[in-house]
C-alpha cells in the first residue's frame, strides 16, 4: 500500500491527470440541450421574427417580464431584446399617430 501511495505521489508531480469518472458515466447539463426554435432560442426567434410580424415583440416581451428565463439563463438576452424592440416600436408607433392627428 505504502508503495502505491508513493507512484500516485510521483504521477502528481510528473503533472500526469487522474481520472476520476467514467466517460460512460457521463450526465449531460441542464445547459447541454439545444434551445428551442432552431437552437436560437424563443428570444432570439422572436426577435428576429419581429420585423416581419411585430407582434412577436410583445409575446416575447410577456414572456420577459413572467420571468421564463428562469427556466433555462440563455433565453434571457433574446427576450430582454426583444422588450426593447417592442418599447422603440410602441413609442414610434405613438410618435406617429400623434404626427398624424395633429
Amino acid at each position: 500500500m505504502a508503495q502505491r501511495d508513493d507512484t500516485d505521489i510521483s504521477q502528481r508531480e510528473k503533472g500526469k491527470y487522474i481520472l476520476i469518472r467514467d466517460a460512460e458515466d457521463y450526465q449531460p447539463g441542464l445547459y447541454d440541450k439545444p434551445l428551442p426554435c432552431f437552437g436560437c432560442g424563443i428570444g432570439w426567434f422572436s426577435f428576429l421574427l419581429g420585423f416581419v410580424f411585430p407582434l412577436m415583440w410583445y409575446y416575447a416581451t410577456i414572456l420577459y417580464f413572467g420571468n421564463y428565463y428562469r427556466k433555462d439563463i440563455r433565453e434571457r438576452p433574446g427576450l430582454a431584446a426583444s422588450a426593447i424592440a417592442a418599447l422603440v416600436c410602441s413609442v414610434v408607433l405613438v410618435i406617429t399617430v400623434l404626427v398624424l392627428i395633429f
